[in-house]
């Protein structure tokens, strides 16, 4: 068993910890932004594969104390690099920290990759080559005041990017966010699911790759493969029982829609590359225009936030809209809302019954349920 720490978006950290004991992972411990856990290389692919809410699975190398750039050296060149990957794979190191009183990360960063290409031109008189941008192996380091952890990535590219979006607009909501509020509004495949502010489709895609059981990883590559207890034809039985998993007879009642033909075009691109084109209904239409699409369901949108000053004036005075709308054409739903305007419920005039912190990037949000049963939502005046 190996130590290993898988981050996620503040707020997560719960639900992530539940999805990695359910692919075999052992002794979690929850933490700021992420997940401790120990688990074997079996549980490690799995959830790369599998894991609809991680960030990156890290798989610890190395762990001390330190007090100054020498001692991190020493405790990066004591990590057996040799028993992990070889001096032919290109290497990229990086590093972050938590209250560290060292001055300079870039320089912490160098020290350790200096660390790994000497311990390998001590033992083979060769060095492994730095690539920045598309490396074989990648190591984190991660500081704390006085401690430093070194970890080995097993997944490559961040998670959240599956393979299917290659067209997006500004500011996209990241898959394994959107995919942590799915979860969160406690939706189930039985049930309707309307986005109707669903820009480039992020959200309904991501319920419906949940629906029809479509693992998140099997359209990308990952790191582990470069790694020297690699097992190929066990990652490749674990990808066909993946694959036979999938359900494509489901009958899904997912709907998103949004005012932007431009975004409806992406969104259908994107599910087109995904091959779930079937199991979505886009529609362009302003939400205000539009009625439920069933009698009840779940309905989750990540509406604009308004950062300029302009934009939330005008925000401000759509809220109540949405208010009316909801309360005319969305009774018996259960609405869901991710805003960092935490103020929102008050402008639409209407009491949540949950507020659920979460972190869209380093953006602080909440999500924000709303149970639209006819009149009793409305705030007393």
């Amino acid at each position: 068993m190996y130590l290993c720490f898988a981050s996620t978006n503040r707020g997560l950290e719960e639900l992530l910890a539940k999805e990695i004991g359910n692919f075999g992972g052992k002794d979690t411990n929850i933490v700021k932004s992420g997940v401790r856990f120990q688990a074997d290389m079996t549980s490690i692919m799995k959830l790369n594969l599998h894991s609809r809410l991680a960030s990156r699975i890290m798989l610890q190398v190395g762990f001390g104390n330190y007090s100054n750039e020498k001692d991190i050296y020493d405790i990066a060149y004591k990590v057996s690099w040799q028993e992990w990957f070889s001096v032919e794979n290109s290497i990229k190191v990086a590093t972050n920290a938590i209250a560290s009183p060292l001055k300079s990360l870039e320089f912490i960063t160098l020290k350790v990759k200096d660390a790994i290409c000497d311990n390998f031109v001590a033992k083979y008189n060769s060095r492994p080559d730095v690539n920045k941008y598309t490396p074989d192996i990648r190591v984190y380091n991660f500081l704390t005041h006085d401690t430093v952890t070194i970890y080995l990535d097993t997944s490559g590219e961040s998670l959240f990017k599956r393979g299917y979006r290659q067209n997006k607009l500004e500011a996209p909501l990241k898959e394994n966010l959107a995919a942590g509020l799915i979860n969160l509004t406690g939706w189930s495949k039985d049930i309707p699911f309307h986005d109707p502010m669903c820009g480039s489709g992020t959200i309904a895609i991501e319920a419906a790759s949940y629906g029809l059981n479509i693992a998140p990883g099997l359209r990308r590559n990952f790191a582990f493969t470069h790694l020297l207890n690699y097992q190929k034809r066990l990652w490749q039985s674990l990808q066909e029982e993946a694959k036979e998993a999938i359900n494509y007879k489901e009958e899904l009642q997912i709907f998103a829609s949004d005012i932007d033909q431009r975004a409806i075009d992406i969104a259908e691109d994107n599910c087109r590359k995904l091959g779930i084109s079937k199991y979505i209904r886009f529609t362009c239409a302003d939400f205000l225009s539009n009625k439920a699409p069933a009698n009840s369901g779940i309905l989750l949108t990540n509406p604009p936030y308004g950062v300029r000053l302009e934009e939330k004036e005008h925000l401000n005075a759509m809220y109540p809209k949405y208010a009316s709308h909801l309360k005319k054409y969305y009774a018996a739903w259960n609405c869901y809302f991710l805003t960092s305007d935490l103020e929102m419920p008050k402008l639409m005039r209407l009491r949540p019954s949950k507020k659920i912190p979460l972190y869209n990037s380093e953006l602080e949000c909440r999500l924000f349920e709303f149970k639209m049963v006819s009149g009793s939502n409305r705030e007393s005046k």
